[in-house]
């Protein structure tokens, strides 16, 4: 709303932000900044650390299983021809008549794909050694072992390892190094799994957000009393993983003070809005939630298991079938290079529109040093993104959901529950906690309601939209819903998606219900950042400052009673999260 924007001009962020550190903490990049900025941050959230392991694992991860069956195979092609007919293109195993140039081979600069052949200078490998060792393979003493014994920190050429690389870094260290990549949160949730521990996990995140702060932001430990943390949390986090995360704030990164809010409710006063049904699409997940009168509505929330990564491994798998991609070896889930040249390449030429879309491109291999590269022309570039729309061109995805053994779906912060075996704050009203009585302060002990039904759904992003919408029951907010779409994340900014995602959303609406308008609203800030920002407003808006849990309070009882503002400054209280 426009009262937003008068409400808190630039000087009184400038003024009552000064101290005011927002983190947006996502599955593939963490957004992070201080609130006066424009904008904040946004670092790959992946830390990559020394390792001796023999045999050396590039990537630290749940990954189980990664073969596909026949019947997911034939889902996806199945998917991909209902594509092929909405656009208007040839089916996947259709050949082309009247084609100017051959699928096989496209050519630029007099450059023919078939033939490899170019080395790519201008592409360096992370340097992994710490500064003080650079250049010490020429300097090697002419006595020291070629081999070195089991465990050592020191290569052979005599340059000592850093012990840990974060952000862009890791991603672009060299697979022949000793280093693990680990990412601490994938698909919405912790990572954890039975290859990766949630000690480990929980530790993965301290060292990037210290990292983040120390290095970026330059807050070092000493100075962190003086600032707050306003986190912004997507809807999949459970109880527990927002627990630990508060413990990791308040506890070990020190800061004063913090505060938890809902990355859909950011998401909404980011953009002006008081009503809105936002759909987040991150690299790894979907989600999509209904906000009234600044006020998230649990009953809507929907969570789908795919995002912009997804819409790469489908650009992958598109260009190998119409044999468009050159004979190297490219592996996006154990080799986060090739993850990072797919994004770019998605991110550059997949969007939506009818007709074929076709486009000349470099791949560049990285098996060899240098990395060479490849000259082609891929096809089919607006099929992939259609695939949230029809997630079974996805397939499922070959990383197992975390273990659910120590937390569950149902518990997240839009519920109104209560562990009636929390002890009571002494300094909060009776009135406030119906029907609640002390007991143990045991977090595992939060109560298991088995009858309510996973949050997450296997379907397009238009059904979960329009199921979304239609499960608050009021024609009239109904109405008012379908018309302020809000698509935020990454995803949100692929080419064609406002008007595609219009005609499936009314295509979805059942024709018994009396709705006949879509409307999917423009961003007025960069979707990838509206809910950092939305943050920002909401920490300096500052309506309940009862809902700010300061370090003391946390360590000493661990359990704090909080509320959530709507945008006209009401107050709910919310218990579950703390």
């Amino acid at each position: 709303m426009d009262y937003l924007r008068t409400a808190i001009p630039s000087q009184l962020i400038a003024e009552r932000g000064s101290n005011l550190v927002v983190i947006n903490p996502g599955s593939a990049n963490i957004r992070i900044g201080l609130a006066p900025q424009d904008t904040p941050l946004n670092v790959p959230h992946c830390i990559a650390r020394h390792t001796t392991q023999v045999p050396k694992r590039n990537v630290q991860d749940q990954l189980l299983n990664s073969q596909i069956t026949t019947a997911q195979h034939m889902e996806r092609e199945k998917a991909y021809d209902i594509i092929a007919s909405l656009l208007k293109i040839p089916f996947l195993d259709e050949e082309v008549a009247n084609n100017s140039f051959p699928r096989k081979i496209g050519r630029s600069d007099g450059y023919n794909n078939s033939q490899s052949v170019k080395k790519d200078n201008s592409f360096t490998w992370t340097n992994v050694y710490e500064e003080h060792s650079e250049g010490t393979d020429n300097k090697m003493s002419a006595d020291k072992p070629e081999e070195l014994p089991e465990g050592t920190d020191i290569s052979p050429n005599g340059g000592k390892y850093r012990k840990s690389i974060f952000g862009e870094e890791a991603l672009n260290i060299s697979p022949d190094e000793p280093y693990c990549l680990r990412r601490p949160i994938r698909r919405g949730h912790f990572n954890v799994s039975q290859y990766y521990p949630m000690q480990q996990v929980y530790e993965d995140l301290h060292a990037i957000w210290d990292w983040l702060l120390t290095e970026k932001l330059h807050i070092p430990p000493a100075a962190r009393y003086m600032f707050s943390a306003l986190i912004v949390v997507p809807e999949t986090f459970d109880n527990r993983e927002i627990k630990e995360i508060l413990s990791l704030v308040l506890r070990d990164l020190q800061f004063s003070s913090a505060v938890i809010h809902q990355e859909s409710l950011a998401a909404a006063f980011g953009n002006g809005l008081s009503t809105a049904c936002i759909v987040s699409m991150g690299a790894q997940v979907a989600s999509v939630v209904c906000i009234e009168d600044g006020v998230a509505l649990p009953t809507t929330e929907k969570t789908l298991p795919f995002g912009g990564e997804d819409i790469s491994r489908c650009l992958l798998w598109t260009q190998r079938h119409h044999q468009t991609w050159p004979q190297i070896h490219t592996d996006m889930l154990a080799k986060p290079i090739d993850l990072l040249m797919l994004n770019a390449l998605k991110e550059s030429n997949c969007y939506i529109r009818e007709g074929e879309v076709d486009a000349l491109a470099i791949i560049n291999s990285y098996d060899s040093i240098p990395p060479s590269t490849h000259r082609t022309r891929l096809t089919a570039l607006n099929v992939p993104p259609m695939g949230l729309f029809y997630p079974s061109l996805f397939i499922p995805d070959v990383f197992p959901p975390p273990p659910r053994t120590w937390f569950n779906d149902y518990e997240d912060m839009l519920e109104d529950t209560w562990n009636p075996d929390y002890p009571r704050r002494p300094d909060v009203p009776d009135s406030l906690y119906p029907g609640i009585n002390a007991g143990m302060p045991m977090w595992d002990s939060f109560p298991v309601f088995q009858t309510k039904p996973l949050k997450e759904e296997k379907v397009g992003l238009a059904e979960a939209i329009t199921k979304s919408i239609l499960s608050t029951g009021r024609i009239d907010l109904q109405r008012k819903l379908f018309c302020s779409i809000q698509l935020i994340g990454g995803v949100a900014l692929t080419g064609g998606l406002i008007p595609a995602m219009e005609e499936r959303v009314l295509h979805a609406i059942p024709s018994n219900e009396a709705i006949d308008t879509v409307e999917v609203l423009q961003s007025r800030v960069d979707p990838t950042f509206v809910s950092w920002k939305g943050g920002v407003i909401l920490g300096v808006l500052d309506y309940g400052r009862d809902a700010w849990i300061h370090r003391e309070d946390w360590i000493r009882n661990g359990i704090y009673l909080g509320t959530v503002c709507s945008s006209e400054g009401v107050c709910d209280t919310f218990a579950e999260i703390v």
